[in-house]
């Protein structure tokens, strides 16, 4: 730590910072040069985004604000006021993403693809879309009187509702709720094309369109139906009692989810207000929680599986991961990793080559057994199928399966108890502390041991969408210290040593400190010395400080953040040299990547790390030393590339502004260089 006082140097909120980096997502759905169907993904991703937010962070911010413990005063109000900050940046850019909405729907009409209501059908339309109720929906729209309605809140958040207004002959009014049946219909719904015009309808419409049907034969002059939305309190309280399974608690603890408090309402702003009231009697809301009108259609992540109508001239270009040459060849990828230090780069690169790998140890002789840590996984996943093919062939295999992956719980409980029945042994973590690292250790019988250290998860539909480094090894003191972890895991009150890897929550943090302090020392001793980072998030205030400790000692830092970051850069006695910026592309970047110059020794590493708090003290984490020189450059190309992009990077200074860099260079793209480089570099 430097003699600066923590508290007098920029820091920005983690989750300020959250909502400046979910804006970048907008921006991203705002430009012109995106492909249109693209940018109403983008839109999507913003919302879903938003809920994940307001469900985890924004209900822990709430909780600490509504305490009533006088011990806990200070830190109430800062809650409080931090609350208000966030719901204030929520309101501006839900403005902002009205106004990207109707825009992109108009670029859509001038594409010949229309939005259709339910008033604004012709007499086709509405004979095909009663028929499609009929055949389709009407089995799935279970009305509920709103009067009987025991505990709204305890309905699940990840729908939305209707709120139905119905009035008789004589003006009495009635209320009843409809779950729109997303889930098992889909939100859209394409219409029969006409001159030339293709047309899509929200479900929404669909059943505001069938009302009449649905409430037929009771006498109701008017029906109405108005759109709302909730958001729960998705943190979970596990129990601690010792003598119940962790299996058995985290399951529970799913199912306590259902249970969470509202803590955000958005509704159609034309609701009538007597039936607004009602809403809200039934969601019995807190003092804190948030209360917002809107329009007609809300949960837009549905804009993410939003019909093509076969137009791929307004979707991104398909790019087929680029195959490295050693799987075109029928060699061992086991024998070929023992020769030499390998990796793959996904999605650039296919993720076939960690598959590959994993199923030839599980049917290999001279593999004894295969261990890994799983955070998550594909719904039909081809490696735990390896790994269940492993087991059944004599493999010892052993799978850490971290349960509080969150979001991911009952997935994972269920791939839990299939490796089970096949006889792999199943842990479930390290109490207390999140298994988040992506290690796998293969022990063969006669050849070196084979260690892999990814920067992401073993899971082929991320692999087509994050960006993600694996490597694979067979040098000795990465195998072992590998599998020191799986030790660690079982036992982690155990003193353990790493030589080569940096592990958290033992050494991790140290280790990173003392590579900075080495960069320190050759600043000042006048040497060159640098550092580059590409990293999802960084909010840890010791390394905050620590980075901008460097930066007033002369270290160059150059950072590819792509989320949370709680500097400010370019500020004067703090951080003059520390630049950021953050890239929106068409793949989520996720890889965290170090390099440190080491007076152009270059030390290089890999791994599972940001640097936030519960990262370096609360997780187990793995990040590995780079030493082959191919996969060296390559790591430093890759943060290059991100640093050199001026077409999807916005700077990153802790303003909020996002803006992004000047245009003075010519147009640079990092993720369509590196694909193109690794297309190259597969056909030599």
């Amino acid at each position: 730590m430097s003699n600066t006082d923590i508290s007098d140097y920029p820091y920005i909120d983690r989750d300020v910072s959250w909502m400046y980096f979910n804006r970048r997502i907008l921006l991203e759905a705002q430009r012109d040069d995106v492909p249109l169907l693209e940018r109403l993904s983008f839109m999507g991703i913003y919302s879903n985004n938003l809920d994940e937010f307001f469900r985890v962070r924004m209900a822990t911010i709430a909780r600490i604000a509504e305490t009533s413990d006088r011990a806990f005063a200070e830190q109430r109000q800062r809650a409080k006021d931090l609350y208000e900050h966030i719901a204030a940046l929520d309101s501006a850019y839900s403005r902002e993403y009205e106004d990207t909405l109707r825009r992109i729907v108009d670029a859509l009409g001038k594409e010949n693809i229309v939005f259709l209501n339910e008033t604004q059908l012709d007499d086709a339309q509405a004979h095909f879309v009663r028929c499609l109720f009929r055949r389709k929906i009407s089995g799935f729209v279970s009305p509920v009187w709103l009067d009987k309605v025991a505990g709204l809140a305890r309905e699940n958040d990840d729908h939305i509702h209707l709120a139905v207004s119905l009035k008789d002959k004589d003006g009495r009014e009635d209320y009843a709720l409809i779950r729109l049946p997303a889930d098992k219909c889909g939100r859209f719904f394409v219409l029969p094309e006409s001159d030339g015009k293709k047309f899509v309808m929200y479900l929404d419409d669909v059943i505001r369109f069938a009302l009449p049907m649905i409430f037929t034969g009771m006498g109701f002059r008017s029906v109405e139906a108005y759109s709302f939305k909730f958001t729960k309190d998705a943190e979970m309280e596990i129990d601690n009692d010792l003598r119940m399974g962790t299996l058995q608690k985290i399951s529970q603890a799913v199912k306590s989810r259902k249970k969470g408090a509202a803590l955000r309402v958005i509704y159609d702003a034309n609701m009538p207000r007597p039936l607004l009231k009602a809403l809200m009697q039934k969601l019995k809301l807190g003092k804190l929680d948030t209360v917002k009108p809107s329009g007609r259609y809300h949960n837009h992540k549905d804009f993410m599986s939003f019909p093509d109508f076969g137009r791929a001239d307004l979707k991104y270009p398909v790019w087929t991961p680029a195959v490295p040459q050693e799987l075109k060849e029928q060699r061992s990828l086991l024998e070929l990793i023992g020769e030499k230090d390998r990796f793959v780069h996904v999605p650039y690169q296919s993720f076939d080559y960690v598959i590959r790998t994993l199923q030839e140890a599980a049917v290999s002789k001279n593999v004894k057994s295969i261990k890994i840590t799983l955070y998550r996984v594909a719904k039909d996943s081809k490696i735990i199928e390896a790994l269940i093919c492993a087991a059944r062939n004599g493999k010892k295999v052993t799978a850490v399966v971290e349960l509080l992956a969150r979001f991911d719980e009952s997935s994972n409980i269920s791939w839990s108890k299939k490796m089970q029945e096949a006889g792999i042994n199943v842990i479930f973590g390290v109490e207390g502390l999140k298994v988040h690292s992506k290690i796998i250790h293969i022990g063969m019988k006669k050849r070196r041991d084979i260690a892999l250290i990814g920067t992401g998860n073993f899971h082929e539909g991320n692999a087509r969408v994050y960006t993600d480094y694996f490597m694979m090894t067979a040098r000795p003191d990465i195998a072992r210290d590998v599998d020191a972890v799986f030790d660690f895991i079982r036992k982690p009150y155990h003193p353990v040593k790493f030589k080569r890897l940096l592990v958290s929550p033992n050494e991790m943090r140290s280790r990173f400190m003392a590579l900075i302090d080495d960069e320190i020392r050759n600043a000042r001793r006048r040497h060159k010395a640098a550092i580059w980072i590409k990293i999802n998030h960084i909010t840890d205030e010791e390394m905050v400080d620590k980075l901008y400790e460097a930066s007033r000692a002369g270290v160059d830092v150059k950072i590819c953040v792509r989320g949370n970051c709680s500097m400010v850069t370019g500020v004067k006695g703090f951080s003059e040299n520390i630049g950021a910026d953050g890239i929106i592309d068409r793949y989520l970047e996720h890889s965290r990547l170090f390099v440190f110059s080491a007076k152009g020794k270059m030390k290089t590493f890999i791994g599972s790390a940001d640097w936030m708090p519960r990262n370096l003290d609360h997780r187990v984490e793995v990040v590995a030393p780079v030493l082959d020189p191919e996969m060296k450059a390559d790591v430093m190309r890759t943060i290059k590339a991100g640093l050199d992009d001026n077409s999807n990077a916005f700077i990153v200074d802790g303003s909020g502004k996002n803006e992004c860099w000047p245009g003075t260079a010519a147009p640079f793209r990092s993720q369509e260089r590196l694909y193109l480089q690794y297309t190259e570099m597969a056909k030599l």
